[in-house]
């Protein structure tokens, strides 16, 4: 009874032989030969791979070590390493390299100055302030809050950077040449008038303080404002120079945080990574130390999770939508539209027909006798453009939720019309000022023919456009604290002690992005604009922004709530930046306006007497000695420009043709992709009929 299971068992391994030898590889060895597989084996350096063992005589298994080379043989980065490992292979195979003399000494250089740079990148950003503010604020409210508080701190650097230049630049040299005189007196009279910044006579203490907040009185004839500069050469060529300089280094650092910004854009937005499976597997910083972090990075990838089944399921009612549904929705946006440019076109009249009034009122006895209805007149513009920049973005917002786009699209229509909104009132603010400065741009009219511009009531025209920038700068600040103290902390109480149909009534309130980030970027602008004729300007708006950083973040933790909506943050690392371009553009417009055209003022500021501002920098060139006269001269002539421009146009059509063949590179990469993963379903599929043919022979 014994031989006969046991000639049973010999005939059916002699059946499974034969079948193996029918049916070629079995299951095991297939999916052995998966290149995945071998990641999963692999334990580490000078380790054998899972599964193998070492021979009877204590020899190594060669095709064990063949496969633990071969990974080795990988850049460290692709390897699956803890960073310890990774950092220790790094230094031996340097070590090696240097023991064995290879690579040349451009090559070492290049591996030093990459390492020297790696590490100048990663000190900056550890000195970097708010670091870990900014992670527990995305980590918690998600990456569009993170976005706006980055913005607030590059901004900050923005105008600590101009405020040193500013200070170098101006107010240094106007005490180079001694201390600058006293404001001109009233008796001196000109064929331009006179001008007496100063209140004449005892001023009280309310007088004192409105005059802080108009900047009038003894501000008026303060480092503050341009009149107060003197006539002097060497000031004059410095105060000028300023405004490129610190133009040119608002460009240069706005440009490069957009580039950095459209490359994590065009990759998040690209299909090359799959939008769930990107952030599942590869999303996780094996990197992290601390229970805190590992949270914060947990709710990061919940928040673009979130986001990414947000959309999909608003495209896909987009998708399931009939030809008259459709309509129904574009015949509502259109009606939508024409209702955001009535409200458009109404804020634009009031602010326009604010700025004309406030001439008419400041004439008047009643108002200059009242110091606290002054105040009142000086800022209605001001009140006017903060009245509308706070009523309607939350209408914006309400119209944006019915038009039935995705929310990123929602983001963006919204700061599309409140950047619009925010901007043009400033434009509109500026053509007012235009139109009273050049008399409507009638220079031949009795008020701008002696002098060039409206003297009798402008004798220092650029102090009161800078007074006109300072009083938005401050008001903003000033609504921004009101609206905290009084709108926001008592509505957080209400909803906190009213449960019941009042407290929902009150609501929960969420921290919104689009109107933040654009009030952000409306006061820039307006420091852009002023800081020539309000040269402290980036030294105030330094001090707001740190303010307002501070608070906040206070509200933000204690006020506010997560959004129910998010969006996503490579828009806004793209998006913001772009806006940030276009008001500095903006700004640069009526700048440059008064440094070329308009005359100015012949009774303050460092450029008096000359016809224009641009004037005293070729009078200054004719003092230099001949042979830099011949460059600076040769710099404008068509011989330089003509071969900068062909160079200039060489150049990028280079560009164009590296970009066109890295684009060609990227498809053939992408087909690479997609064959590898046509080769992988073919594994599976014939790892699947492999098994499911053992299976039914079994």
């Amino acid at each position: 009874m014994d031989e006969c299971p046991r000639e049973a068992w010999g005939q059916s391994r002699d059946w499974f032989s034969s079948r193996k030898s029918r049916t070629g590889p079995s299951l095991a060895s297939v999916l052995n030969d998966l290149p995945s597989a071998a990641t999963l084996r692999y334990r580490g350096p000078g380790v054998l791979p899972w599964g193998t063992h070492e021979d009877e005589d204590g020899a190594r298994n060669l095709p064990a070590l063949a496969e633990t080379a071969q990974m080795e043989s990988q850049p460290p980065r692709e390897l699956p390493w803890p960073m310890q490992a990774r950092r220790e292979h790094r230094k031996s195979q340097a070590r090696e390299q240097v023991a064995s003399g290879s690579g040349s000494k451009a090559a070492q250089w290049t591996r030093q100055l990459s390492r020297t740079k790696g590490k100048m990148k990663e000190g900056f950003q550890t000195i970097q302030p708010w670091t870990w503010t900014l992670k527990k604020i995305g980590g918690q409210f998600g990456a569009g809050t993170e976005s706006y508080f980055s913005l607030l701190r590059f901004l900050l650097f923005l105008n600590l950077v101009a405020s040193v230049i500013e200070v170098c630049m101006k107010l240094i040299p106007a005490w180079v040449e001694g201390a600058p005189p006293g404001p001109p007196s009233p008796n001196i009279s000109s064929p331009c008038g006179f001008y007496t910044p100063h209140t004449q006579g005892l001023v009280t203490f309310p007088t004192q303080l409105f005059n802080l907040l108009s900047g009038e009185g003894f501000l008026e004839w303060s480092p503050l404002f341009y009149g107060f500069y003197p006539p002097r050469s060497i000031l004059a060529v410095t105060y000028l120079c300023s405004v490129f300089v610190i133009g040119l280094i608002y460009l240069l650092f706005i440009l490069h945080r957009s580039v950095s910004g459209l490359k994590e854009t065009l990759l998040a937005e690209s299909e090359v990574l799959t939008s769930y499976s990107h952030r599942v597997f590869s999303a996780w910083n094996f990197g992290l130390c601390g229970e805190a972090h590992v949270r914060l990075r947990q709710r990061v990838i919940l928040h673009d999770l979130q986001v990414e089944l947000e959309e999909a399921v608003i495209r896909r009612r987009a998708a399931e939508q009939t030809l008259g549904q459709r309509a129904k929705v574009w015949s509502l946006r259109a009606v939508l539209n024409l209702l955001i440019l009535a409200l458009l076109g109404a804020a634009f009249y009031g602010i326009f027909w604010a700025t004309g009034f406030t001439v008419t009122l400041q004439e008047t006895s009643f108002v200059q006798q009242s110091p606290i209805l002054k105040l009142l007149v000086d800022y209605l513009p001001s009140i006017f453009i903060s009245v509308f920049n706070l009523v309607l973005p939350p209408v914006f917002k309400f119209i944006a939720s019915l038009e039935g786009y995705t929310r990123s699209r929602q983001i963006v229509l919204i700061l599309l019309r409140t950047m619009f909104l925010r901007l043009a009132s400033l434009v509109l603010l500026l053509l007012s000022l235009w139109n009273q400065i050049t008399c409507g741009g009638n220079m031949e009219a009795e008020g701008c023919k002696a002098c060039g511009y409206n003297y009798r009531e402008l004798p220092c025209w650029e102090t009161r456009l800078g007074q006109e920038m300072y009083k938005l700068v401050i008001f903003d600040l000033l609504m921004g604290l009101l609206v905290m103290l009084l709108v926001q902390f008592p509505r957080k109480i209400l909803c906190g002690l009213c449960p019941g149909a009042l407290g929902r009534l009150a609501g929960t309130l969420e921290f919104q992005v689009p109107d933040e980030v654009l009030g952000l970027i409306y006061a820039q602008t307006v420091v852009w604009v002023g800081s020539f004729f309000c040269p402290l300007l980036p030294l105030i708006n330094t001090a707001k922004f740190l303010i307002l950083f501070c608070l906040k973040k206070i509200t933000l933790f204690s006020i506010y709530s997560p959004a129910s909506g998010t969006f996503r943050a490579s828009m806004a690392n793209l998006f913001f930046p772009l806006v940030l371009l276009l008001g500095l553009a903006i700004s640069a417009v009526p700048v440059l306006y008064s440094i070329f055209l308009i005359p100015p003022s012949k009774l303050c500021g460092p450029f008096q007497g000359k016809l224009s501002i641009w004037d005293h920098i070729p009078e200054s060139i004719e003092s230099l000695p001949q042979i830099a006269q011949n460059f600076l001269y040769f710099l404008g002539t068509q011989a330089f420009a003509v071969p900068l421009l062909i160079l200039s146009c060489i150049l990028m059509v280079y560009s164009v043709a590296l970009a066109n063949s890295y684009g060609r590179l990227i498809s053939e990469l992408k087909r690479q992709i997609e064959t590898e993963v046509k080769n992988k379903v073919f594994l599976a599929q014939r790892a699947v009929a492999l098994s499911s043919a053992n299976g039914g022979a079994i």
